[in-house]
């Protein structure tokens, strides 16, 4: 078994994927194996595809066991997180998105933080190289952490929403020059991290309940991954880090339809999981200017 298990939800993008493939047969860390949950429309399914195919081949040949589902009917992305996650065996869950792709060290990085902070999760904001021009002093307070990463007390009525913002346009590019010049890990407060490329420890994101909620929300919802991550927030802290080291193609969304957010279960969910800090608990604290 590995170490990690990189979870790829995937629908109609051959060609991202393939990239995303590609650049994780470029990782520094080896120690993974590859699930990918394609829900393509029937009939055009592109797991077969030639640049796919060798991308797996690839991976397959240094070592990594891929396994591929074709996972319809479409049920909405926790539905399609909480198959994903239902695959796995490893202690550790990386899931990626189908539209971004990796600098080499990432999932070193990334699992080096989570497994000496001992925390839910880390994550890695997904970066548009687009905005690389586009400077935003504004967006730019970060909340550092000085100690080691705690929980925090999010309830319903006190999640630092403006904490967001940090993640924006290419603002982790722009601080990771001034914060992290030599490729040294900057851990820092977060509201939450896009489910793009978040590492989490599998055992405490089952602790939480993992996506096993699927069935309250109908397919067309979003912020599934951010309810997640406030409950380990909440449990087991979590955290943001710099350098971020991935970037997103910029491609439309596949989540067209958004009318329900998953973060109304938040309390409810606390409360049918139990979901006490676990140790020291950080005060809360609201987004600091730049």
């Amino acid at each position: 078994m590995a170490l990690v298990d990189v979870l790829i939800p995937t629908c109609n993008r051959k060609t991202a994927l393939a990239m995303l493939l590609t650049s994780l047969l470029g990782q520094t860390f080896t120690d993974f194996d590859v699930v990918i949950s394609d829900q393509s429309e029937p009939g055009t399914s592109y797991l077969d595809s030639i640049e796919l195919r060798s991308a797996i081949q690839a991976l397959e040949w240094h070592g990594h066991r891929v396994r591929t589902f074709s996972h319809l009917p479409r049920r909405g992305m926790a539905e399609q997180r909480n198959f994903l996650l239902q695959q796995s065996s490893a202690p550790y869950v990386h899931y990626l998105d189908d539209d971004v792709v990796l600098d080499p060290p990432v999932l070193e990085r990334m699992l080096a933080v989570l497994q000496s902070e001992g925390c839910g999760f880390v994550g890695a904001a997904a970066v548009n190289l687009d905005f690389l021009p586009d400077i935003r002093p504004h967006q730019q307070g970060i909340d550092v952490w000085a100690g080691p990463v705690r929980p925090e007390p999010f309830a319903p009525e006190t999640i630092p929403w403006e904490r967001h913002v940090i993640n924006n346009a290419a603002n982790p590019l722009h601080l990771e020059q001034r914060l992290a010049p030599d490729g040294d890990p900057v851990r820092y407060k977060i509201a939450w991290v896009g489910g793009a490329n978040v590492l989490y420890d599998r055992a405490k994101l089952l602790d939480v309940g993992g996506f096993s909620w699927w069935e309250r929300l109908p397919p067309a919802h979003a912020g599934e991954e951010v309810v997640a991550q406030f409950l380990l927030i909440r449990k087991y802290g979590g955290c943001g880090i710099l350098p971020c080291g991935t970037y997103h193609l910029g491609l439309p969304t596949t989540v067209t339809e958004r009318e329900r957010n998953a973060t109304e279960l938040f309390g409810d969910l606390i409360a049918e999981f139990d979901v006490q800090p676990v140790g020291p608990v950080e005060p809360l604290q609201r987004a600091v200017g730049a």
